[in-house]
């Protein structure tokens, strides 16, 4: 080679997957703050320590971690052996509630049936299940390269497979992690390059389904109806969300103070997890939802420059899974708790209290990572 001859200056990318990671802890370490916030009166009325929860979420925190730390490490062209056996595994998992004679694997929790208890451990299927359907999406997907634009070769593999994953996800009850479940194979999809007439087709088809579903239950026809008209709905059924409004209200500018904050004492139930970004905004204020909003927004901002330049369509849509997974799972948490969506239980992610939400935000991390650094860690600009 002329060692004389001009090379092409190069730009370091590291920086991405290292702010990512920054992100990521600031995320958690945040979280476990709010979750001891949120939680510690509540504990103490049921006769346990204070903070218990956040004990929990710490230690659920460290395994996560730990689990990150070596995805990251780990070349992620084995996910593309592994979507298979994930999407397997997940699947039993799902199952599993829905046996007759694993009660004592699955208890019945708040009229569901959304853990399983694997001894040492209690894991939330659903939640796994959105990073089973991510990497498997993204495997078919970079596979079928262009087929993916047809509907019998293209799309028709991916409802085979992923239809029933989803509706073991509905049965536990659990419409609105089925819903979201659904979104992300729906996002990969898109940005594998299908039809969005072919979209438009299965949004008209499973609209009757939908309805359905909502009409099937009570709770869940009751919270569409107080959504779309809350001010003649009673009391009782725009309680959550009244009181969520309430919260944030109350936060002002820069909150009540950490720990301070009046919803947590039995006015907004489960403002640990389901509603944790109110109690957050009522403790910190517009200044702390500002700052989760532009953490969040950073974060996804990062993921997907990761993904677009990614060296293959695996990483590319491996990325723009895990990106929207974060991402999705944010903006539908904070729309319910302004009340700009119906009432769901989708929790924040690296936020709300429940170890499988968290560990499953760190892993998609973790592969975020390992796509960033599996680029040419100097490109030529």
């Amino acid at each position: 080679m002329n060692s004389g001859a001009v090379q092409p200056r190069m730009t370091d990318r590291r920086w991405e997957t290292r702010l990512l990671v920054v992100l990521a802890a600031v995320l958690v370490v945040f979280g476990l703050a709010a979750v001891y916030g949120a939680s510690s009166l509540v504990t103490i009325a049921g006769g346990q320590v204070g903070a218990g929860f956040a004990l929990r979420q710490s230690i659920g925190a460290v395994v996560a971690a730990l689990a990150g730390t070596v995805v990251a490490r780990l070349d992620y062209h084995r996910w593309h052996r592994w979507a298979w056996p994930t999407l397997g595994v997940v699947s039993l998992l799902l199952l599993l509630p829905l046996l007759p004679f694993t009660h004592g694997v699955a208890p019945v929790l708040n009229g569901a049936r959304r853990w399983v208890n694997l001894g040492v451990v209690t894991v939330q299927p659903s939640e796994l299940a959105k990073f089973a359907v991510v990497v498997w999406t993204a495997m078919l997907a970079a596979k079928k390269g262009e087929q993916i634009r047809t509907f019998q070769r293209g799309l028709l593999p991916f409802l085979v497979i992923l239809g029933p994953v989803i509706g073991l996800i509905f049965l536990e009850p659990n419409l609105s992690m089925a819903l979201l479940v659904a979104i992300l194979a729906g996002t990969l999809l898109f940005a594998a390059g299908a039809r969005i007439g072919h979209f438009l087709l299965l949004g008209v088809a499973a609209t009757p389904l939908l309805f359905g579903a909502v009409a099937s239950a009570q709770y869940r026809l009751a919270r569409i109806l107080t959504f779309l008209n809350p001010g003649n709905a009673p009391s009782e059924a725009n309680f959550q969300v009244h009181q969520s409004l309430v919260g944030i209200g109350a936060g002002q500018l820069v909150g009540v103070g950490f720990g301070h904050g009046q919803q947590k004492l039995g006015y907004l139930p489960y403002a640990y997890s389901d509603f944790i970004f109110s109690t957050i905004g009522e403790e910190w204020g517009f200044v702390g939802v500002l700052a989760i909003a532009l953490l969040f927004g950073t974060f996804v901002w990062l993921g997907f420059r990761i993904a677009r330049s990614a060296s293959d369509p695996f990483g590319q849509l491996l990325a723009v899974g895990c990106t929207a997974l974060i991402g999705l799972s944010a903006v539908l948490h904070i729309g319910v708790s302004l009340a700009v969506l119906p009432a769901t239980g989708i929790t924040l992610p690296f936020i709300s209290y429940g170890r499988s939400s968290l560990f499953v935000a760190l892993l998609a991390t973790g592969v975020l990572v390992s796509v960033g650094q599996a680029r040419a860690g100097a490109r030529p600009t």
